[in-house]
This record gives structure tokens, C-alpha cells and sequence, in this order.
């Protein structure tokens, strides 16, 4: 954990812990759904990453907007979704944030500035500078936060949406969670040159990295870059390292990684690092004991309320498609 353990705001320490919690249980509730075949197609637990979800969505305003991946249950948590609407939108049922019609790697939740995970690799990435150019045309003061992973960065729409939002000095922040691997492949061996901060940098757009199992530290990056965005200074990159302690997907058992690399992992993990530095603070075992418990009993409601739910009627799928509209003219 970053900085003196003893000069540490306790309290909001506590509060990313309490939210890294509710993405792991969640998470966890979700495995076991896909394990249980109630939860259908692909899933991507984020496992490992809480601490990227929860340093970055602190720092934004409620009207912030945010895009995530295929692997974003706990950025859309953390960002203000109900847990019992994002159970029943992964189980496809009646209640969820998309109707239960975008499952795992759709949901999408407007009220809450949650533009929609994507199941595309880098997709999000160009709307990201989309929705950024949106709020500059306007006048706005909020910003765009857009998560990716490693693999990202070897697809087109990486150089086009950083370009344009370099272009354009656009009031985004891009985060790219480095977990080393794109999907079952170790990213190093796919990718020239120096990484994704340096293709970013080459790009015109400052990037700073970060130990993303850090809570604290990347909560103070993110603060610290989402001050040049909303100053107006355009993009800002957060390359955050971090690794998730699942496969790829639900039915991904991982076999490429070696014991060694997994257990490496284990002291690296994010929620003990958190819980090893609130107990040095004096924070009760008891008490931090109560803040899993509540967030496993949350998710466990919101996983049996997703069983009971119906299933969405057959006549509104075609409803939520849009047909109409143009774009804006003189948008440059």
C-alpha cells in the first residue's frame, strides 16, 4: 500500500475496501450463476482488478460517463449500478439494467453515466472520444473515463481514438488494466515496442503508470489526471498494472499460467493488501470481517431475487432499437 500506513485516511481506505468487496462478491455470485447455467454465453470476472475499479470510479462526479469492457461488472458497479439489477440483467431476467437483453457484456446503465460494456475489443475506445467530443461541442464540465485492457493496443481503434482525442484535446481519461495477458496470450510477446504509456505518449497524450493492486495510489493518479481533463489540458492515461486471478473467462481454467506467477499473485492481491494496511491503522478484524459479510450477503439476495424473476416477454425484442435520427451537422 502506498504512502505512511499510519498518515493513511482510514476511512476512505474502508470505503474502497468495502467496494472492492461487493465487486469480488459479485463477481463470485456471477461464477457460480455461469456455473450453474444460469447465466449464459461468456463471462469475464474481473477477479484480482477490484482495486483499478474502485481507485478510479471514486474520483468521478455522478454525471461522469463512463465506458467499460467485456470485462466490466466492477467498473459498473463501482460506478453506482444496483447489484440486484446487474444479477438479473446476467441472468436475462425482467428487472436488469438492459431489460435482461444485454447480459454480461452489454450492460449499460444511462442513469448512472454507464455508457455500456462492450464486447469488442477496443470498440469502446472510439466512443469513449465520441462521447468526449459530445460534451466539449456542449460546453460541458463532465469528463469520460474509458477502460481497457493490454490487448487494446494492437487494435485500430486504440491510434484512432487517442489521436482524436489528442486532436482535439478532448476531456477524457483512458485507462488501460495491464494484466498482462490478451485473453489466454501474454501480451509482451505480441506487442513491439515499449507498451501501451509509451504509444500513448507518442500520441501527444501524457500517461502515467501505477501499481494497480494499489488502491490508494491509483486513486491519487486519478485524481491528480482528472484535474488536467477537467482544466481543459485534454486526454490523460492511466496505465494501471494489475492481474486477475481467474482465466480469461468463466470456463477458462488458466493452465498457461504457471504456480509460480499464481502465487506470486497472492500477496500482490488488492483486498489484502487493503486489509492487511487498515488493520496496522487499527481498524478492528471484526469490523473489517462485517464489511465482506455485508458485501457477500448483498450479492447472495441479488443472485436468489435474479432466480425468481421472469424472463423478459419475446414481443419486446425488437424494442430499445434505434431507427431514427441524423447526425449533427457542424460538429467541427
Amino acid at each position: 500500500m502506498s504512502g505512511d500506513l499510519q498518515n493513511i485516511d482510514v476511512e476512505g481506505l474502508r470505503r474502497h475496501y468495502r467496494t472492492m468487496w461487493r465487486i469480488r462478491a459479485l463477481e463470485q455470485m456471477a461464477l457460480k450463476g455461469f456455473d450453474e447455467k444460469l447465466v449464459l454465453g461468456a463471462i469475464h470476472p474481473s477477479i484480482g482488478q477490484e482495486a483499478v475499479a474502485a481507485g478510479v470510479i471514486t474520483c468521478l462526479d455522478r454525471d461522469d460517463l463512463l465506458l467499460s469492457t467485456h470485462r466490466g461488472h466492477g467498473h459498473t458497479l463501482a460506478k453506482g449500478a444496483s447489484s440486484a439489477a446487474m444479477m438479473r440483467e446476467l441472468l436475462g431476467r425482467e428487472g436488469g439494467n438492459c431489460g435482461g437483453k444485454g447480459g454480461s457484456m452489454h450492460i449499460a446503465d444511462f442513469a448512472i453515466g454507464m455508457l455500456g460494456a462492450n464486447g469488442v475489443v477496443a470498440a469502446n475506445i472510439v466512443i469513449a472520444a465520441g462521447a468526449a467530443h459530445a460534451i466539449k461541442l456542449r460546453g460541458e464540465s463532465r469528463v469520460v473515463v474509458c477502460f481497457f485492457g493490454d490487448g487494446a493496443i494492437n487494435r485500430g481503434p486504440f491510434l484512432e481514438g487517442l489521436n482524436w482525442a489528442a486532436v482535439f484535446k478532448l476531456p477524457v481519461l483512458f485507462v488501460c488494466e495491464d494484466n498482462g495477458y490478451a485473453a489466454t496470450t501474454r501480451t509482451a510477446t505480441m506487442t513491439a515496442g515499449g507498451g501501451p504509456s509509451v504509444r500513448a505518449r507518442a500520441l501527444g497524450v501524457a500517461a502515467e503508470e501505477v501499481d494497480g493492486n494499489d488502491v490508494l495510489a491509483v486513486a491519487d493518479v486519478t485524481r491528480r489526471l482528472l484535474r488536467d481533463v477537467r482544466d481543459g489540458a485534454g486526454p490523460r492515461f492511466l496505465h494501471a498494472h494489475t492481474w486477475r486471478t481467474t482465466g480469461h473467462t468463466g470456463a477458462d481454467q488458466a493452465t498457461y499460467r504457471s504456480q509460480t506467477e499464481v502465487e506470486a499473485f497472492r500477496d500482490a492481491d488488492p483486498l489484502k493488501r487493503a486489509h492487511e494496511a487498515l488493520l496496522v491503522a487499527g481498524v478492528a478484524p471484526a469490523d473489517l470481517d462485517a464489511d465482506r459479510a455485508a458485501a457477500e450477503q448483498e450479492m447472495l439476495r441479488a443472485y436468489d431475487g435474479a432466480k425468481l424473476a421472469a424472463f423478459p416477454p419475446a414481443d419486446i425484442a425488437f424494442t430499445d432499437v434505434q431507427d431514427v435520427g441524423s447526425p449533427l451537422q457542424g460538429a467541427y
